[in-house]
């Protein structure tokens, strides 16, 4: 079910969240809230620490299983090493 609740905006842009939301999602002085835009809707999210350690466990296990980061970072390098090697070469060619 969606809850609906109503703020006003201040001269400035300022919008108090309602209290009930607040408490229910960890939000105190200080929170950081992404704010997002969707189709004609704007999206506030708080990033809470329990929030950012929870992204955090679905990116670790998003990767488990799959090639090491450091190990595609290297691999990378050394493609754009070969490339810039054989940019040379070619323009030592020329001249």
């Amino acid at each position: 079910m969606v809850e609906l609740f109503e703020a006003r905006a201040t001269e400035k842009g300022q919008i108090v969240i309602p209290a009930e939301l607040r408490k229910r999602f960890g939000i105190k002085k200080g929170t950081r809230i992404k704010v997002s835009e969707k189709d004609d809707q704007i999206i506030l999210s708080p990033l809470t620490p329990e929030v950012i350690r929870a992204k955090l466990r679905k990116l670790r296990g998003s990767v488990k299983g799959g090639q090491s980061l450091t190990k595609e970072l290297e691999a990378e390098r050394a493609r754009d090493k070969d490339k810039e090697e054989r940019s040379v070469e070619s323009w030592q060619r020329l001249r």
